[in-house]
Order: structure tokens, then sequence, then C-alpha cells
């Protein structure tokens, strides 16, 4: 009777989890487009449903929830059916759907769609050789076979957008970083685009009162072409001629309406640039001005942990949570329950980083869909986003386990396999590091160039 209540209780959240991923679909993804594939709408929200189980089951172990044989069926459970979407089903309908775009194929899309799945599955199971992953013991298809694999990718996607967002969030967010914009230097900016347009159009104008005379004259204005055809154009148009070459007036309108972009776009930068001077002043602004220096002491403390982990080759015992309460009470010499307060203060640390998680994902992706997305283009791109969540949540479960106290990760652990935890880890510590060092190298650079492009005459 007990299984039945705790399966009532984890299938009701999936049904909630699957709505809310519906609505993100419907009101963020998908607004400015007309859904024709429900089949991309399903796989999406199923996804995202039996993601966020899984970071439910966590904090219902650390909170005693359920039975632990219903927790440990539903682990098991959970993990085969994400494995078979992420594997199996998200990869053959991202085939079939390139397929189904292109003309030639589209009778014979089936087998191209099995083709392309079939290669994808070549290159994935090869993934695992550079790579100490692989398990002898287990079969092909066992779950840690396939579970340490998608860890790989999961784990690298991971290090690359903690490592960028390190760097970028107290670059974005400190008032330091700010350059410092006028309202003359947008006046002389704007000034510039209007002369710009002025010359443009008045090129233009030239252009078509040639054409015009030219007309009249029963003259083709047609366009030079070759080697040939240019030397004619060239030596036709003699200082003392009265018509112009209209080809050398193009280029000009050419390059100055390039020119017009880039200022245009310098522009839209320079109030940006000051909105955010004006925002900073306000209290909201001082407050997030506060959590870019907060998240830039982070950021130092973190690539320096990263380098110390990789140099000595190292990996923590210890959740971070029990082993600073230890730390501060062998300190300061008092009387203090460890493993109670660590199971609280576990539950709200692991609690802040599946929330910020969720939350800082579906932004990117977000972000992400809106940049690339076309209306051919965007359901082979929900379920790239859709395979891409579903890597990132499994490989969240892999690294959050090491937040977690010990007895808590004796389910994961045996749900998960004998997985080589300590590479996972060192390898995030690696891809971490490079990732930011290299978006601190961008940012500095940037930073740098733009004050120099604003100057420029």
């Amino acid at each position: 009777m007990s299984f039945l209540i705790d399966s009532s209780i984890v299938i009701t959240s999936q049904i909630l989890f699957f709505g809310f991923g519906w609505l993100f679909f419907m009101r963020q993804l998908f607004k400015d487009y007309e859904v024709r594939q429900y089949a991309v709408q399903v796989i999406f929200s199923v996804t995202f449903a039996f993601s966020c189980t899984m970071f439910e089951l966590i904090i219902f172990e650390i909170l005693g929830v359920l039975n632990s044989s219903s927790r440990y069926f539903h682990w098991k459970m959970n993990l085969c059916v994400i494995l078979l979407i992420l594997i199996f089903m998200v990869p053959f309908y991202i085939g079939y759907f390139v397929v189904s775009n292109i003309r030639l194929l589209h009778k014979q899309r089936l087998p191209f769609s099995c083709l392309l799945w079939l290669t994808f599955m070549y290159f994935f199971w090869k993934l695992g050789d550079p790579f100490p992953i692989l398990s002898p013991k287990h079969g092909i298809l066992s779950i840690e076979q396939l579970i340490s694999r998608v860890g790989v990718i999961g784990v690298t996607l991971m290090a690359l957008l903690s490592g960028f967002g390190a760097v970028n969030c107290p670059y974005t967010y400190m008032s330091y970083f700010l350059r410092n914009v006028t309202d003359t230097d947008i006046l002389a900016l704007e000034r510039r685009l209007l002369q710009t347009m002025d010359m443009i159009i008045s090129k233009k104008k030239r252009m078509a009162m040639a054409r015009r005379t030219m007309f009249q004259r029963g003259e083709v204005p047609n366009k030079p072409s070759g080697f040939w055809g240019i030397l004619k154009s060239v030596t036709a148009s003699a200082p003392g001629s009265e018509m112009p070459d209209l080809t050398l007036i193009q280029q000009e309108v050419d390059a100055l309406e390039e020119l017009s972009r880039q200022l245009f776009l310098e522009t839209t930068d320079l109030y940006a640039t000051k909105e955010r001077i004006e925002y900073s002043k306000t209290f909201k602004g001082k407050y997030f001005n506060f959590l870019g220096y907060f998240f830039s002491i982070y950021c130092v403390w973190k690539i320096f942990m990263a380098t110390i982990n990789i140099v000595f080759d190292r990996v923590g015992k210890t959740d971070p949570v029990t082993r600073g309460i230890e730390i501060t009470v062998n300190y300061l010499g008092i009387q203090f329950d460890v493993k109670f307060w660590s199971q609280h203060i576990s539950f709200i640390l692991v609690g802040i980083i599946i929330v910020t998680s969720i939350r800082g994902l579906l932004i990117t992706l977000t972000k992400f869909f809106y940049a690339i997305s076309s209306s051919k283009s965007s359901n082979v791109i929900v379920l790239l986003l859709a395979q891409i969540m579903g890597m990132y949540f499994v490989s969240s479960v892999l690294l959050i386990r090491m937040s977690m106290p010990l007895e808590y990760r004796t389910i994961i652990t045996e749900v998960l396999g004998e997985l080589q935890f300590n590479f996972y880890h060192r390898w995030f510590d690696v891809i971490f590091l490079v990732s930011a060092l290299s978006s601190i190298l961008f940012l500095y650079l940037a930073h740098k160039q733009a004050p120099e492009k604003h100057m420029t005459p």
C-alpha cells in the first residue's frame, strides 16, 4: 500500500513538471511560431519532467520522504526512461526532421533517419574510448555504459557554462567595468551617423539622376563584368567626362552603408551602457554591484581550487558543508551537532543548486533558441535543446552527489552503478578552468577595444 502511495506522489509531481514544461514550450519557445509537431512538444515536456524528477528524488533522499525501496525503484525507472529518451528517441527524431526538410530525401526519410541515428550511436559509443569510463563488467546497453557517456557530454557542457558564467556574472553586474559614456559621446556618434546617411542619400540621388540621363539618351547602364569590362569602364570615365562611373559610386555606397550599420550598432551600445550606468546608481543596481564583487571573489576562489585539484589530482571525500562545519567547530572549540545541521544546510544548499541550475539553463536555452531558430529549423532546435537539457540534468546528479553527506550518497551510487565519479569531478575542473580563463581573455579584449572603437573619428 505504501508503494502505491509513494508512486502516486511521484507520478503527480511528474504530471506537474510535464505541465510546466508544456507551458514553457508554448509561452516562451514557440510563442512566435505555429506548433505543427506535437511530438516535439511532448518529447520536450517529458524530458523536462523526468529531469526534474531526478532532482526531486535527491531532495526526497535528504528529507527521508517515501520508502527507501520506493525511492530506489523510481530512481531506476527514471534513469531508464531518461536514457531511452536521450539516446534513442530524441536523436532519431532529430534525424527525422532534418531529413524531412530536404526535398530530395522526403520520400525516403525513414531509412535515412535510421541511418543518421546509427551514425549518432557510432560516435556516441566511440566517445568512451579516450576516457577512463569503460566498465567491462557490464553489458553494452547497461545503465553504467550509457550514463557514463552521457555524463562526459553533460559535464563538459556544465563546465563550459559554469566557467563563462563565473566570469561574465561579475563583469555584467559590477559598475567598475562600465565605461564612462556621456551625452556628448552619444551626440557625436549620432552626428556621424546622420552625416553618413546624408552622404548615402546624396550618392544614391546622383546615381538615380545619372541613370535617368542615360535612359533618356538611349543608353543602357550595364555593370561591367570581368577584367576587360572594368578596364573599359575606367578608361571610359575620363577626367573631363560628364557622366559619373556608376560602379565606383555603388562601391562607395556599399562601404557607407556598412559604416552606417556599424555606427548604428555602436550608438545602440552607447545607449545601453548609459542605461546601465543610470541603473547602477539605484538601490537595486547597488545590490547587484555588491553581488558582482561577491561573485568575482567566488570566481577567483573557484579558479584557484580547480587549479589545485588538477595539479595535485585530488577530489574531496567529504561534502563541502560538513567539512566547513567541522573546520569551524574545531577552530572555535564549541559543542555542535555536526550531523544534524549538515543535513539541513545540505538540503538548503542542494535546493539552491537545483533551482538555480534549472532557472539558468532555461534562460540560456531561451536566448539560444531566439538567436538561431527559424520556422523550418525550430523543431530540430527544440529537440537539440531537449537533448542538451537532459544530459545537463543527468550530469548535475553526478556532480551534486559530492555536495551531499555520505549517508545520502548511497542510493545514488547504487543506482548509477560503478562509475568513475572522481574522473567526472576532475574533468569538470579541467574544462571549467579552460572556459574561465578563455572568458577572462575574451572579455578583457572586448572591454579594451570598446573605448578605442568609439574614439575613432
